[in-house]
């Protein structure tokens, strides 16, 4: 069988790459697993701290394979995005990863490239990528997480603007709104993705872990004191650990900090 997804490790960094380009990297059900594997893979890596998804080629996805796809959905439901494994790519039916994603994306980034950039953490975009969420003007709606979080994180109109005309955005567009935070010149993208997640790497991997989860409470539940009690409950096991000695303790001789995630 040929792989959909490639996974390696660069030091403390996952690359999970999408390697379908003669598809223009269109996710089929295998497609799904696959990164769903990786996740699973990503969570359970002690020396994994942070991941950058990418796709190999000139696009990062063109979207679902609906051939494949699609009678899954219309059997299962939208969870037939969710692969098979412990984690979904789309953080919606089952348990977010725990650790940061960092997405990298060029060329064509349609509907699932959207919502997979709402779905992480840091999304560093070429400038020639093309954004398209165009499923209303295949008949259905989007239902990959896109109505659900591009109201909150984007604001109403912003979100409402690409997904009830399908119309395609760039790079410009999508910075102004917050869907990508940082545009580069095309081909530069992985290289500046992996950048920043070495950077992500470098820090406290408890404090990393427990920073993304009470933003992840705040932002999902809307509710600043749900944040608030998450929190409480977090934030101790951070104080006692190791690495807190240690940020102390570089603090004090005026050196870097060496992290070991305990």
């Amino acid at each position: 069988m040929t792989h959909r997804v490639t996974v390696e490790r660069d030091g403390h960094v996952m690359l999970i790459g999408i390697d379908r380009a003669a598809k223009r990297n269109a996710w089929d059900l295998q497609t799904i697993a696959e990164v769903g594997a990786a996740y699973d893979r990503l969570a359970e890596d002690e020396e994994a701290r942070v991941a950058v998804l990418f796709g190999h080629g000139d696009h990062f996805s063109a979207g679902l394979d609906l051939a494949d796809v699609f009678p899954a959905v219309a059997e299962h439901g939208p969870d037939a995005l969710s692969g098979d494994g412990r984690h979904d790519p789309f953080g919606l039916w089952k348990e977010p990863v725990g650790k940061p994603v960092v997405l990298a994306v060029q060329g064509i980034a349609y509907t699932l490239s959207i919502e997979l950039a709402l779905a992480c953490d840091i999304v560093v975009a070429a400038d020639d990528v093309r954004f398209r969420q165009l499923e209303i003007g295949r008949g259905i709606l989007p239902f990959g997480g896109a109505t659900l979080r591009a109201p909150a994180q984007l604001g109403w109109g912003n979100a409402m603007r690409f997904l009830l005309t399908g119309e395609e955005f760039g790079a410009e567009e999508a910075h102004r709104i917050g869907l990508v935070q940082e545009v580069v010149p095309a081909g530069e993208q992985f290289d500046r993705a992996v950048a920043l997640a070495k950077v992500i790497a470098a820090q406290a991997p408890l404090g990393v872990a427990g920073t993304l989860a009470n933003a992840r409470v705040a932002l999902r539940s809307g509710s600043e004191r749900a944040a608030a009690e998450h929190l409480k409950g977090v934030l101790p096991g951070v104080v006692a650990s190791e690495d807190a000695a240690e940020g102390v303790q570089s603090f004090v001789e005026r050196r870097e900090a060496r992290f070991t995630g305990r």
